[in-house]
């Protein structure tokens, strides 16, 4: 394995071999592609001074930056995407670290690529992320609440919502715990709640021969290890251009003891099938509620999926997913492709209009959320 050198651009990271999979029996199916992916490696670590965590946690993030603001802009360098991609961790007792990293390729690969284009006028909207008649779906009874993939969906104490992606790690937005500059308040004691049912008469519902009924539901709190945020987004990059790097991991102390949704590399909007994507949220106007929607892709960057899901604050860090056939395993596949941000205004054709934003999960994200989940890049070979 040989590294890149340094002044290559990153237009020979981004998509490193990208091979369509043809379907195999008819009628067809919309099949998860195969990548052959980046490999992304520490390569030093330094300790940082404890941060004053007295950021005001910001539900969502607003960018006037839209597809064409990021069409226009020039890829980053291998340099500027390997000060991107490293990463700051956070631990229990405050103490941080600052981890460099190297970027790898295993073969050479060709794949589409965007840029980035000029920076558009943002608006001000009073009641933001919805789209004409609301078509979230508030999803009730523990049958549904407890069962795959709706209880995958995690509540952050900071106010945001989380998806389980492994047996200890959830997957949520970089603004829930950071503004781009420090730490928001309670980050240091961040803490994911899983929804479970309250049962009258303190029964547990266990034995299916009690006459313990669940009341309502309720949250049950497990405490975060450490934290994961790209350099990318702390050091405030993103916030000039858009939401590329608004994604952060976090570790829990013990394992949820659920099924988890895995991530995998975001497929071209065309090839989702219907070009929908789906998400789950904890949204702030339904409060104790998992709000569930579905919509359509509009646009796409490399980085980025442009949609108008109805959605409120409170639902930022949502798992964007899309199910789709494994062809492998012989069967249908649900896989994170994206972390629902916020919310943009963008001028299409000199007229305003106002999307929502998922950042997508890309060969190199993929393989750095992967690497952190996994801790061995042989693990994170297959998006």
């Amino acid at each position: 394995m040989a590294g890149i050198p340094g002044l290559f651009t990153l237009l020979l990271l981004l998509l490193c071999v990208f091979r369509e999979v043809s379907p195999s029996s008819s009628p067809w199916k919309p099949t998860w592609p195969a990548y052959r992916l980046p490999v992304i490696l520490p390569q030093s670590t330094l300790n940082l001074a404890k941060p004053d965590f007295d950021a005001k946690a910001k539900l969502e993030v607003s960018s006037s930056c839209g597809p064409q603001c990021h069409k226009g802009t020039p890829l980053p360098t291998y340099e500027e995407a390997k000060q991107y991609l490293s990463y700051e961790t956070l631990y229990t007792n405050g103490s941080r670290t600052e981890t460099q990293v190297g970027i790898y390729i295993l073969s050479n690969g060709e794949g589409r690529t965007h840029g980035r284009d000029s920076e558009a006028t943002g608006k001000s909207r009073r009641k933001r992320q919805i789209y004409g008649y609301d078509g979230r779906f508030s999803i009730f009874g523990k049958d549904f609440l407890l069962n795959y993939p709706f209880s995958t969906s995690v509540k952050l104490s900071t106010g945001c919502t989380g998806t389980l992606v492994a047996e200890k790690h959830v997957l949520t937005a970089a603004h829930c715990i950071h503004d781009g500059k420090t730490y928001v308040k309670g980050t240091q004691k961040l803490r994911v709640g899983f929804l479970k049912p309250k049962y009258k008469d303190g029964g547990r519902g266990d034995n299916s021969s009690s006459s313990a009924v669940p009341d309502k539901m309720k949250f049950q709190w497990i405490r975060v290890k450490r934290t994961h945020v790209p350099k990318g987004w702390i050091k405030g990059n993103a916030n000039d251009i858009g939401m590329d790097y608004d994604y952060a991991l976090l570790e829990l102390k013990k394992p949820h003891k659920r099924k988890f949704m895995k991530i995998g590399v975001s497929p071209p909007a065309k090839q989702l099938p219907g070009g929908r994507i789906h998400f789950s949220g904890y949204d702030n106007d339904r409060p104790g509620n998992l709000v569930y929607r579905f919509c359509d892709v509009k646009d796409e960057t490399y980085d980025l999926l442009y949609q108008q899901c109805d959605a409120q604050p409170g639902a930022s860090g949502s798992g964007v997913y899309v199910r789709m056939w494994k062809r492998p395993q012989q069967k249908w596949e649900r896989k994170i492709i994206g972390i629902f941000s916020g919310h943009q205004w963008v001028d299409m054709n000199g007229s305003p209009q106002d999307f929502n934003v998922a950042v997508r999960i890309t060969p190199l994200k993929y393989a750095q959320i992967c690497y952190w989940i996994k801790g061995n890049y042989l693990d994170c070979r297959e998006g």
